[in-house]
């Protein structure tokens, strides 16, 4: 499986961006796609997931901002993100799992694929 993330650019502060990570191959509708992001010299953080059943979990610096959907039939997860803040700035990157188990989710431990990032730049 390969996931190709895209939809990242320069926001201003209360603005909106919908993110976008693309997978080709395996059987998409099975995984467990979920989006981690990454500041200059912080560690990366769990954004939001949502696994095949459809539930979705966000970090708790998200929540109620950011929106995690999926369109099996595009092989497509989307991340949209509203009301961004400075501190949302960071490289987002989505992972996938069809083994990820629900405890590992948040820790960014089990995922099998891992696309590149796409980065995300709020102006204040």
């Amino acid at each position: 499986v390969q996931l190709q993330a895209s939809g990242g650019g320069l926001v201003q502060a209360g603005g909106s961006l919908r993110l976008s990570c693309a997978a080709s191959g395996g059987t998409f509708s099975r995984y467990t796609v979920s989006w981690f992001r990454q500041a200059p010299g912080k560690e990366r953080e769990f954004v939001a997931a949502i696994p095949n059943s459809g539930h979705t979990y966000y970090g708790d610096s998200v929540k109620g901002r950011f929106t995690i959907s999926r369109d099996n039939a595009k092989n497509t997860v989307y991340l949209q993100i509203t009301s961004v803040k400075p501190e949302d700035t960071a490289v987002y990157s989505c992972a996938a799992s069809s083994t990820v188990i629900l405890s590992n989710i948040r820790q960014g431990r089990g995922y099998n694929y891992w696309g590149q990032g796409t980065q995300v730049t709020v102006s204040s």
